[in-house]
């Protein structure tokens, strides 16, 4: 059984639909998709540990499938440069969340890298009624909630849909490099659409899901935040 199979079967016997953040760039990660590194921290200690392993500056995130809107909750902390910010972030995360959430159920503070800026992208799925799995590509962060510049296909693709989906939203420009702006591995992006494609096709267990920025970057791309959601 691959890391796929062992999250969902983990998930269907704990009673859950949400997967984790970790749990879901574990499976994108296992598809050949690129995401950040992100482990999971039970303590303070463990959290001043794989910061240090990892190596500065880190991002600690909130761990906990009843907080979805993590930043909201005071669930985030970004750009920490050392054990003592570490620390502090650490206790004011677990402080926030409690006292907004005080029946989530938390199982700790995700550690990652925090990963260099590049042009946020979003890669997604959701089940249509109609059609079945489609795939969504646009510009990411807080520009799909506000443009909605976003392009969707039928689940599976072939390369050329890749292709199309990536030249037919209006920020296509903004990808080719804008005003001196670095132009962003189009072929990477491809690439990487097509592997979620694969992913989406053999994983029918999945509802929906996001990646959610993807930072796209002159050579190759990083998925920086991850969530799937099981179907009922």
């Amino acid at each position: 059984m691959g890391i796929k199979q062992e999250i969902i079967k983990k998930a269907r016997e704990e009673g859950r639909t949400i997967l984790t953040e970790i749990e879901a760039k574990q499976m994108f990660s296992e598809a050949g998709i690129t995401c950040t590194d992100t482990r999971l921290a039970a303590t303070k200690d463990e959290a001043v540990s794989l910061s240090e392993e990892m190596g500065y500056p880190v991002v600690l995130k909130i761990s906990s499938v009843d907080i979805t809107h993590k930043s909201d909750a005071g669930g985030v902390k970004v750009n920490l440069n050392d054990k003592a910010e570490v620390e502090k972030a650490f206790d004011d995360i677990m402080t926030s969340c409690k006292a907004g959430y005080p029946d989530a159920n938390i199982e700790g503070i995700a550690v990652q890298p925090m990963a260099k800026a590049g042009t946020e992208i979003i890669m997604g799925m959701i089940q249509d009624s109609q059609f079945g799995p489609v795939l969504m590509f646009g510009l990411g962060g807080v520009l799909v909630e506000i443009l909605k510049d976003v392009a969707f296909r039928v689940v599976p693709l072939q390369e050329r849909d890749a292709k199309e989906m990536i030249e037919e939203i209006k920020g296509y420009k903004l990808l080719e490099g804008y005003r001196g702006s670095e132009p962003v591995d189009i072929s990477f992006l491809e690439q990487t659409i097509m592997k979620l494609s694969e992913f989406v096709d053999s994983t029918p267990e999945i509802a929906e899901l996001d990646m959610n920025p993807v930072f796209a970057y002159s050579n190759g791309a990083m998925v920086v935040d991850a969530r799937i959601v099981l179907a009922v």
